[in-house]
């Protein structure tokens, strides 16, 4: 008989005899305090999403998912958590999302989709995002991932496919062709999502879906025949599932680093979802 961890009530994320003791989902620096006694601290860290990209003829990119670390620190009297990186109708590259820290424990945020092609944006990595389609290395100490849509820790961009799956994935690649029938690709899967990327044609275009995570779904891509449709839906975060694209226009990234769908033909990028740390004592 098969059990799900997610529905079972003997399962728990939460560190073994420790309890969550504050959130912080909010972006921004921020006093922190923990009682008197207390010398470590358990923190799981997310960074923010970042954001699609627009193109003025063609699909942009889907943006990619904020990085995520867990482990031991040192009591700090400050945490910083990343913002999602917000969308914009502008041509061009998709922005970055913010960093999150806490004491030793750091997560980037998430690559804006790559301004000079379609392709989406790469899963967050050490400290800040690199916008390129390949990733940094993680703060787990796990290896960059130097190949398009290849699986990582924190995964690649898409360039003529899906974002990269991993533990935060990559945003999917667009379609820059403007006729015919045409299609986006979705954002990676994984714990933490990339975007998924737009369309833009004057034939039948289909955004990509935003990735789907362990626990949340990513948002789904528009299709119709004309410019005004083909946006990519936003990756799951976190916390929560990723927008559903509107038009042409890309859907937002779920809550806890989700990465933004891509747009079309000048509609608006979808946002990267905030970050988030949790600390256990």
């Amino acid at each position: 008989m098969s059990v799900s961890i997610y529905n079972n009530p003997t399962f728990t994320d939460s560190p073994y005899g420790l309890k969550l003791q504050q959130t912080f989902s909010t972006a921004g620096t921020f006093s922190v305090t923990i009682p008197t006694g207390i010398n470590r601290v358990y923190a799981i860290v997310i960074g923010g999403g970042g954001a699609g990209a627009s193109k003025a003829t063609g699909g942009g990119g889907g943006g990619g998912a904020g990085g995520y670390s867990a482990g031991w620190t040192y009591v700090s009297n400050t945490v910083t958590v990343g913002a999602g990186a917000t969308g914009t109708s502008v041509a061009g590259g998709g922005a970055n999302g913010g960093s999150s820290i806490y004491g030793m424990v750091m997560a980037g945020g998430g690559s804006g989709a790559v301004s000079s092609t379609t392709a989406g944006g790469a899963a967050g990595g050490a400290t800040t995002p690199n916008q390129t389609t390949t990733s940094t290395a993680s703060y787990t100490g796990a290896p960059s991932v130097s190949t398009s849509g290849a699986i990582g820790y924190a995964a690649a961009g898409g360039f003529g496919q899906a974002g990269g799956a991993g533990v935060s994935s990559g945003g999917g690649d667009g379609s820059s062709t403007t006729t015919g029938t045409q299609s986006g690709t979705a954002g990676g899967k994984g714990l933490i999502c990339g975007g998924g990327a737009a369309a833009g044609t004057a034939g039948v275009g289909t955004g990509g879906n935003g990735g789907t995570g362990d626990l949340y779904a990513g948002g789904t891509g528009t299709s119709g025949t004309g410019t005004s449709f083909g946006g990519g839906g936003g990756g799951a975060g976190f916390l929560g599932a990723g927008s559903n694209a509107s038009a042409n226009n890309g859907g937002n990234g779920g809550n806890g680093g989700g990465g933004g769908g891509g747009a079309s033909t000048l509609g608006t990028a979808g946002s990267g979802g905030g970050g988030v740390v949790y600390l256990y004592y």
